[in-house]
């Protein structure tokens, strides 16, 4: 048995989820291992999509262009009743004027965790391969860990925090005992990575539906490559087990003209919809899929995990170097798990819907969303809806008690509005103040009186934008005070520039 070694923070699990908890923290000081049971980092695409709330996530840390530059934009999604399409929306438009990133990307995971190793590597930390987690304990001070390398060398760690990234059979939500209510999906579906042929190998998202079939393809590294997802109506185990993409290939593929070429990767699998029964015991946190699981609908299981580790992340970071009370932590379980029961009743409704066998769901997407769907594509006020619920960038935590105060349709909780800056101003808009590690007091217009001195004392950097008519558009109110948490948002808003409140806001969250 190795003696112990001591860190801040143990991650377990160098998925996407894993890794941008450790770079996050890396980036802000704190002390920190990453294992995973895995010999080598995942080689098939798996997740694709990252949104729009995702890339102001990098760009909050300086590396949105690098990971754009990797990843590739989608222009628009379409979809297909019974081998017509019915409505086509630009991914290009959809978000304008409420993210700087008004679409998504597709960057396959496996070299979506590339780069995350890469900049994590930049910083320091390696990846502790292969490395399982066997058991811990926790006390009131710290967290006893035990390891088991792939040798079969034992280890003894202590951390002062657990951080449980390590999926859907995680190991650390088993530790705490928590359970995972919820279900299995009837259906069973099918992945294939291609080389195909035929129109709507274009670049574009493409959804096609009719009575008895559903498939998605999703654009890879650009030509003639794309990710096929369809349903497997064969029940029998044993039979699927040996299916190939012959078997599967059903009327939506022909109707499309999809004609393939090469299979680069095809597996069968079963779609979960669970919800950890808690987050957080004590110092052990639970993160993406070992927290929630969800239907593949919307391309937001990646992207929920990573904003768990933004969440977390910054609260383990003022806790760990003292700038804030211990009981911060205790907000990261309330904030998420309330998001990830809300999405997963939401993709929930979608999927049952594009994917059931019963005459109801039968008649409402090939008959009604025919005739509402294009309709609705056509109306600025669904496109924003759209891409708000989507992109992530409507998630908001009003409901926790971190939180406090309104000015105008903004509350504590919200994301801070974003809003484009003119005026002779080298930033492009506000965001471009966010640095993912400080708290910063944001006002639109002029601070009020003695505001300026209160945040110099408070340490807290003051940013200040010239005022814009345009401004009012996203909810913003002019010379209000805006508290923005490091992840960006909204810790305090007050409409009166009060220095007197922010300074009592604060005392109940730092040392």
């Amino acid at each position: 048995m190795q003696a112990a070694t001591d860190t801040d923070v143990l991650i377990c699990g160098a998925g996407p989820t894993g890794l941008m908890l450790a770079l996050r923290l890396a980036r802000s000081g704190v002390r920190l291992r990453i294992v995973d049971a895995a010999a080598e980092p995942g080689t098939t695409s798996r997740a694709l999509v990252v949104h729009a709330r995702t890339l102001e996530f990098y760009r909050q840390i300086g590396l949105v262009e690098e990971f754009l530059r990797v990843a590739m934009p989608f222009d628009a999604i379409n979809l297909w009743i019974r081998g017509s399409r019915v409505a086509r929306a630009p991914f290009g438009r959809i978000g304008e004027g409420a993210s700087r990133y008004p679409f998504a990307v597709v960057c396959t995971q496996d070299r979506h965790e590339r780069f995350l190793i890469e900049q994590l590597e930049r910083v320091g930390v390696r990846v502790e391969r292969p490395t399982a987690l066997v058991g811990f304990e926790q006390d009131a001070d710290r967290v006893r860990i035990r390891l088991e390398r792939g040798d079969g060398g034992k280890e003894e760690c202590e951390a002062r925090y657990l951080a449980g990234c390590d999926g859907i059979r995680s190991k650390v939500r088993e530790g705490l005992g928590a359970g995972f209510p919820g279900g299995t999906y009837s259906h069973f579906f099918y992945v294939a990575d291609v080389e195909a042929r035929g129109p709507v190998m274009n670049g574009e998202l493409h959804v096609a539906v009719d009575e008895a079939d559903f498939m998605a393809i999703f654009p890879l590294n650009g030509g003639r490559t794309g990710r096929l997802i369809g349903i497997v109506h064969e029940e029998d185990e044993a039979v699927r087990q040996a299916l190939t993409w012959d078997d599967v290939r059903g009327t939506a593929a022909e109707q499309l003209g999809v004609e393939v070429e090469r299979i680069n990767w095809f597996s069968t699998y079963r779609v979960h919809h669970r919800v950890a029964e808690r987050f957080q015991q004590g110092r052990v946190f639970l993160l993406g899929d070992a927290a929630h699981v969800h239907s593949p609908a919307g391309g937001q299981g990646m992207n929920t995990g990573l904003g768990d580790a933004v969440n977390l992340a910054w609260k383990l970071a003022d806790v760990v170097h003292g700038r804030a009370r211990e009981t911060l932590l205790d907000s990261y379980a309330p904030e998420r798990i309330a998001f990830a029961e809300r999405l997963v009743a939401s993709t929930d409704r979608v999927f049952v819907l594009a994917t059931s066998a019963g005459r109801l769901a039968r008649l409402i997407r090939t008959r009604i969303v025919p005739l509402v769907v294009p309709i609705a594509f056509r109306l600025g006020f669904f496109r924003r809806l759209m891409f708000r619920a989507v992109s992530q960038t409507g998630i908001h935590y009003r409901a926790c008690g971190l939180n406090a105060g309104s000015a105008g349709p903004v509350r504590g909780g919200d994301r801070l509005p974003w809003v484009e800056l003119n005026g002779g101003t080298t930033r492009t808009d506000n965001f471009a103040e966010l640095d993912g590690v400080c708290w910063q007091a944001h006002v639109y217009g002029k601070p009020g009186p003695g505001l300026p001195e209160a945040c110099a004392k408070l340490d807290l950097p003051l940013r200040v934008f010239t005022w814009d008519p345009a401004m009012q558009r996203p909810g913003l109110v002019r010379d209000a005070l805006y508290l923005v948490r490091p992840d960006g948002h909204v810790g305090w808003v007050d409409a009166s520039g009060d220095p007197t409140r922010l300074t009592g806001f604060l005392a109940g969250v730092r040392v």
